[in-house]
Parts: structure tokens; sequence; C-alpha cells
């Protein structure tokens, strides 16, 4: 009994040891596995990279197992073709297979995850930097439809903190975003559909983007959801690089949007939510605008141009800001953008060219194409602090005009209502008011109605057109326009009335080959008894071919040569009392003058001694100088003397009057002159004379003058209290910067205690006159006047 319970044990002994040394064995054969098939499987990717996939492929290290179905790439790079750029790198790609549905013909990879990729797409024409990898494993071979069918599935996919790049050549186009992480359950291969998410962010500019999917690959629905957080679109001035010849962009997004459609039709998206633009700007230089606006939100109730049904909560304008400008040859746009429509479809007859801006724009046409004809609705629809300019550098002198603040407002703007209404009022810059209404039958956009109404304008605001056209500057008056129109499939019935109140024309502005027409000839034959030009000017026929009559005009003209030499001597009253409280309540300045004339000299006089016989009177002065317009006179003069002197070959310093009085009356547009100033300013982009002349004669010397020229108009004023030892009782203020009602500089005087019996009584004679017919009617335009 012992000698079997002995036989035993030792035969559980040997089992134990074989046991061991078997499960020893396999141990180390699956370590000796494990650790050599990581090197040895590293090995022959880099030895075949080139051979099976055109590319070079290295890796720090790459483990291995083939038990559980676990790979593991270190630090991983897949070079470009032919060259030792990178084409796409990962710090660590993990893999696990299900090693045991390979016996079922199943691939999967049970979880897939990337850390820190890192890849570059570029992109010349209709090839990519990976078309070869393309061409390479599609199969040009039919499927063998007798074998089993080979299943993939992909599941648990994951990246995390990758950095991608887009270079496009032809444009060219450089973009790149990072911080990109993605989500998603994965594929099987017998469900259709895949959910997931993913974030990123560009590489340059603030902002990121986050959001939610589910896609159908059998049919391409989608299901999406997209929140946006100011992300940076500096792409855009890339494209618009494309399409002008220079310029910057700049702007950021905010979204929240939900869609369902279909990738393979881009009108079949439903799409609701919000959408704003921000701090949107374009133009010249980073810090010169052509156009811009603060913030553009749209609220969207539904968006589907497949059913034509567009709906929109709010559709809100923050402070939009455009300015035009007309040079001697063109105009900004035009320079930055050359013929727009021949550029665009110059950039479109290249199909293998793309633009991001040309699709957009596209795109958004093809929308509002088909807006009036579709169940649209706008709940909310509104602009808020908007800023218009308008600078004119081919006059003589800048012409410039500012809608500021611009407000517009419609609201229920919807298709099945009968007329869709609009409001639009705006301040006018220097001086003025602009209100608009309208209304549109939103069924039939021949169908509206139009009234507008501009007033306290002032005439002196249109002097640059009236010196470079007639040599005539004026220096009073107000200007109204207002008109109703009403049009019916393009059919017009319109009333239109201009105004012109207390016209009155300055001295002659003479410049060497200026144009010269008569206009104070002119005036006397247009301007009506009580000092008005009033006309109404109706204009019927169709939008395409309007006809405007002038029938009341001419009536009115042959009217005012038959009765205004009867009335001669009641106009002459009217202006010489108007005469006479200009004069003692202000003392106008031409540009750059310094020396006063005859009848101002003859005033100065006149106002000193009142003083020194009323020790008790006081007034006080207010000089209000026309600052930009000074400026650019003196700008002028200066650039034509030194071109003056150049030509003569002489120095500035021995300058005589004659000489002042020849440069004055140079023509700021004489040929040679602007060929001197364009070889001065060489390639750089400066269109306007007044810019080029400041590239010569430099702000510094110009600012220097202007203050020259105030300190001594000043000096001049005081020096005939002076004279009279009544400084005293004259209140100098300091000088205000602006632009004058009348277009001058002026110093304006008040009466603080007495006043002089003379502009008593002239205020008494022009309040009577005003009372009277035919000024009375005009009344509420005179009282507009500054």
């Amino acid at each position: 009994m012992n000698k079997i319970v002995v036989k035993v044990k030792n035969l559980g002994k040997k089992w134990k040891k074989t046991i061991f040394i078997t499960t020893l064995v396999i141990v180390a054969f699956v370590g000796l596995v494990i650790l050599l098939i990581s090197p040895i499987t590293k090995y022959l990717i880099e030895k075949y990279d080139v051979k099976y996939t055109g590319r070079e492929i290295k890796m720090d290290w790459l483990y291995v197992n083939p038990f559980t179905g676990y790979i593991h790439f270190n630090d991983l790079k897949i070079y470009e073709k032919n060259r030792d750029t990178v084409f796409f790198s990962v710090s660590g790609l993990s893999a696990n297979f299900a090693m045991a549905k390979l016996l079922n013909k199943t691939y999967e990879i049970s979880s897939l995850t990337l850390d820190k990729p890192k890849g570059i797409v570029v992109q010349n024409k209709k090839h990519f930097n990976f078309s070869d990898l393309i061409d390479k494993f599609t199969s040009t071979d039919k499927p063998d439809t007798s074998k089993i069918p080979v299943h993939f599935n992909i599941l648990e996919v994951e990246m995390k903190d990758g950095e991608f790049k887009y270079i496009e050549e032809v444009t060219p186009i450089n973009y790149s975003i990072k911080k990109v992480n993605f989500k998603s359950k994965g594929k099987y291969w017998n469900i259709d559909s895949t959910d997931g998410s993913f974030s990123f962010m560009p590489s340059t500019g603030g902002g990121d983007v986050k959001g939610k999917f589910n896609i159908n690959l059998g049919n391409l629905n989608y299901r999406l959801s997209l929140l946006v957080n100011k992300l940076d679109l500096n792409i855009i001035e890339q494209y618009m690089l494309d399409i002008a010849n220079y310029g910057r962009f700049r702007a950021n997004m905010d979204a929240d949007l939900k869609a369902i459609g279909n990738l393979n039709d881009n009108r079949n998206i439903n799409l609701k939510g919000k959408v704003a633009l921000n701090d949107f700007h374009f133009g010249k230089t980073t810090f010169e605008d052509f156009g811009s606006f603060k913030k553009l939100s749209i609220g969207i109730t539904e968006l589907d141009p497949k059913r034509n049904r567009y709906s929109f909560d709010t559709i809100f304008l923050l402070q939009p800001y455009f300015k035009y400008e007309k040079y001697d040859y063109l105009d900004n746009l035009q320079y930055m953008f050359g013929n727009i429509d021949a550029t665009i479809k110059g950039v479109q007859a290249n199909p293998e060219k793309f633009n991001l801006i040309i699709e957009i724009g596209n795109y958004i046409k093809d929308i509002f194409r088909n807006v009036l004809n579709s169940q649209y609705r706008i709940n909310h629809l509104a602009v808020a602090n908007g800023d218009v300019k308008f600078n004119d550098y081919s006059t003589n002198e800048k012409f410039s005009a500012q809608l500021f603040p611009l407000n517009l407002k419609a609201d229920s703007v919807y298709n099945s209502t009968r007329w869709v209404s609009v409001f639009l009022n705006s301040g006018i810059k220097p001086f003025g008011q602009l209100q608009v209404s309208a209304s549109m039958n939103p069924k039939d956009n021949t169908d509206f109605n139009f009234a507008y109404n501009l007033n306290k304008i002032p005439a002196a605001a249109f002097n640059p057109y009236l010196i470079t056209y007639t040599s005539f500057p004026l220096n009073r008056g107000v200007v109204a326009l207002n008109g109703n129109w009403t049009v019916r499939k393009d059919i017009i019935n319109s009333i239109n009335h201009f105004v012109f109140v207390d016209p009155r024309v300055t001295k002659r502005i003479k410049k060497r080959h200026s144009p010269w027409i008569p206009l104070p000839l002119i005036m006397t034959f247009i301007r009506e008894t009580g000092n008005v030009v009033d006309y109404e000017i109706p204009i019927t026929g169709d939008l395409k071919n309007p006809k405007f009559h002038f029938k009341d005009a001419i009536f009115d003209l042959v009217k005012n040569i038959l009765i205004k030499p009867p009335t001669t001597p009641y106009r002459i009253d009217v202006k010489h009392t108007e005469n006479e409280i200009e004069k003692l309540l202000s003392l106008n300045w031409g540009m750059r003058q310094t020396e006063l004339l005859n009848k101002q000299d003859v005033f100065m006089h006149r106002i000193s001694k009142f003083l020194e016989a009323n020790p008790e009177a006081v007034i006080s002065v207010h000089p209000i100088t026309y600052s930009e317009k000074e400026k650019e006179y003196i700008l002028f003069f200066e650039a034509k003397k030194k071109y003056y002197f150049n030509k003569a070959n002489r120095n500035a310093n021995t300058m005589s009057r004659g000489d002042s009085v020849d440069i004055e009356r140079m023509y700021i547009k004489d040929p040679s002159f602007t060929k001197y100033l364009d070889n001065y300013s060489g390639k750089v982009l400066v269109y306007t004379t007044q810019e080029k002349c400041m590239r010569m004669v430099g702000a510094t010397a110009v600012n220097a003058l202007y203050e020259k020229l105030i300190i001594e108009r000043e000096r001049i004023f005081m020096q005939y209290f002076k004279d009279t030892h009544t400084e005293k009782q004259v209140k100098l203020y300091a000088n205000e910067n602006t632009i004058p009602f009348n277009g001058f500089s002026f110093f304006r005087i008040n009466y603080k205690t007495d006043i002089p019996e003379s502009l008593l009584n002239a205020y008494e004679q022009l309040s009577l006159f005003n009372s009277e017919s035919p000024r009375k009617k005009y009344l509420k335009f005179r009282k507009g006047r500054g």
C-alpha cells in the first residue's frame, strides 16, 4: 500500500513537473513570439513600405500581440511620395483586433485610437498628394461573387489632439486646424448608419467648432448639430485675393445650428438655429475699411430650399459701414477687384479652380432667386447705426457726404401679406436729414410705393462740384428734395419737388484750364422773387424708360424773366438786409486767407469803434474753422509750389506775390503736374491727388502751416481792438474745428450786452420780409439753415 502511495506521489510530481515545464515553454514561446514579432514586423514594414505603398514609412517602435490582437505604433511617420517631407504622422496609433472573428471571415477592429495625428493635404488642380494611394489600393478586378464575402467592422474610433493642414497651390490657399478631436462608435458591416462627435479650432486666430453627427453611408442622409464659437474666418482673405488685386479681410462667426439633409443634394437641407457674423471688415489695408459691420445676426426658424420654405425670426445688422470713393480714374472697388464680373467669370471658366467666396455667393444667390416665389417670412428685419460714406476725388476739391446714423426697420415681412413696409431714416453729414418709406407687394416686385424727403442740406456742401464745373462756389442756401412714387407693373407715376432757399453765389475762383459757367447769370433766371428756386418735376413712363416732365420748370423760368424786373428793388432790399446782419455777426475767411479785404477792413473798424463808443459793450468771438478744407488748400498750394519752382529751376525762398498768384491759379488736375506727382509717388497704391500731394509735402508741414494760419488770423482780428484799446471788451475763444454750414471758415460774433442799432433794425426788417409773401411759405426751410 505504501509503495502504491509512493508511486502515486512520484507520478503526481512528474505530472506537475511536466505541466510546469510545458507551461514554461508555452509562456516562453509566447513571450518569444511577442518579443520577436514586434521588431520583425517593424523591420518588414520599413523594408517593403515603398514596394507595397509607394511611400516610405518610419516609426520609433512597434508593439504587436498576435494573441490578443493588440497593436501599437509609436511615432509613426508616412512620407510624401518620392519626397522626404512627412505626409502623415501620429504620436501613437493603437488598435485592437477581434482575433476570434477572423475564423468567420469578419475583420473587426474593436477599437482604434490615434494620439496627436498630424496630416497635410496638398491640392494642385484636381490632383491631391494622396491620389497615388487611392490609385494603388483601388481594385480594377471584378468582384468574385462565388466566394463568401469578407466583412469588415471598425468600432470605437477616437482621435485625440490632431492637427491638419490644407494647401491649395493654384489659388493659393494655406489653412490649418488644431486640437482636432473625434469620437465615434464606429460602423458594423451590415448597418449603414454611424454617428460621432468632433471638435477643432483654427491654428491661427481664435474660436472653436464642436458638433455631433449621424450619417447613413448608404443613401448619404445626415443629421448634424453644430456649435461654433467666435471662429476666425481668415481663410476667406486667401480666396478674396484670388478675385482682388489687393485687400485685407477679417471676421469671426458664431453659430448654433441643427440640420437634416443629404450630401448628394445641396438643396436637400432643413436648417434651424442661429448664426452670426461678428467684427466683419474688408478694405485696402488692415486700418482702412471699405466695408464692415459689428454684427449680422440671423435667427432661422426654417430654411428648406427643396420645399421652398424660408422662415426667419430675426435678421439684424448692427453698425454696418460702407465707403465708396471715386477717383480721377475708376473707383476704390474697381481698383481692388477690377471688372468684378469679368474676374468672376474668369475664375468660373476654369473647372479645375475652386473659390469658396464665389461658391458661397452662388449658393446664396440661388436661394434668394427663389425666395419671392416661395413661402417666406421674416418676423423682424432691422439695420441699426449704419454709416455710409461717399468721397469724390475726381473734382478739383474733395467732396464728402455721409449717411449717419442710418436706421432701417421692417416688421412682418410675409409672402402672404398684401404689402411689406420698410422705413429708413438717417442723418446726413455734415448737415441734413433723410427719411424714406417704401412698401412693396411681396407677390409682385413690380408693384411698390416709394416716398423720400431730404432736407436741411447746405448748398455749400456741393461747392466742390460747382467750383469744378462752373468756377463759382456758394456760401448761402438750403436745399430740400422730396417726392412720392407709385409704381404698378413697372409703370411710374411720381411727383418730385426741389426747393433751394436763399442761394447766393460768391466770387469766382479763377484757375487755369478750369471751366467757367456764368452761375450768377443763371441764378437770375431760375431764382424766384422770394430768393427761392422751387420746381416740381413729375416722372412717368416705366422703370426702364422713365420720362422727365420739365413743363413746370420751363414755365417758372419764363415767369421769372417776366416778373422779376418789377420786383428787383424788393430783392435788393432783402439782400442788403441779410448782408447787414451777416456782416455784424460774422467775419468770413476765404481758404488760406490772412489779409482782410477792403469791405472786411471797413467792418472791423466799424465794430471796434462801436466798442470804443460803448465801454459797457462786450462781444464774444468764436473762431469756426473748416480745418479739413483749409488743410486741403494748404496741401495743394505747397505741392504746386514745389512743382512750380522745380519746373522753373528756382529756389522757393525767392517766391514773389506774382509767383503766389500763379501758383494759386494753377489747375490742380493739370496733366504735367499730375505726372510730376505720379513720378514722386512711384509704385505706392495711392489714387487721389490729395494722397499724392501729402506724400510729397508731408502731414507735419501741412499741420505747421495750418497752425500758423490760425494764429495769424487771430492776431489780425485782435489788432483792430488793440488799436482802439478795446481788446478787454473782446472774449476770443479757442478755435473750433468743424464743417461750417456756409462751407467757409469764419469768426462768429455774439453781443453779450449792447447790440448795434443797425443790427436790431436789420433783424426787424428781415423778420418783416419773412412774414410776407413770397418768403412766408419758405420760412420752415430758412429755420433749417445753420
